[in-house]
């Protein structure tokens, strides 16, 4: 899962874009999270800050690579990932509704939410798939 302000970098112009650079990810378990991100693999797109919702889907075209948008100053070998924009989900999934959720209550969206790049588990994958309408 990838986290966005709908402000900054909404799902609907991603969609209009079909394809992105995931870029500005500034943090080290982030980072991790997005050098483990396999080519077809399905990432959700999540609302944060506004609307707190899974909104829609992509899938990575492009594994990791270094962040164009690097600082030259910045020393930690940032990177990023190519994605390509899906389906929206025809019902975004809540924070609130994934928090009521037995089966998404230990997602890291709940118990680490500052994160920005986030693994699922398959349960949690389906479950969202099946709460957003896919």
């Amino acid at each position: 899962m990838v986290k966005s302000e709908p402000d900054a970098y909404s799902f609907a112009q991603f969609q209009k874009d079909k394809t992105t650079a995931w870029t500005g990810v500034r943090n080290y378990t982030a980072r991790i999270n997005l050098r483990a991100m396999a080519k077809g693999d399905e990432v959700f797109v999540y609302h944060s800050v506004s609307e707190k919702a899974v909104v829609g889907l992509a899938t990575v075209i492009k594994t990791a690579y270094p962040d164009p948008t690097v600082e030259p100053d910045e020393k930690a070998e940032w990177v990023c990932v190519d994605l390509k924009a899906g389906k929206a989900l025809p019902h975004p999934v809540t924070l609130e509704a994934i928090k009521q959720h037995k089966t998404l209550q230990d997602m890291l969206l709940v118990r680490q939410s500052r994160l920005s790049v986030i693994p699922l588990t398959e349960k949690e994958a389906a479950e969202l798939r099946k709460l957003g309408g896919i």
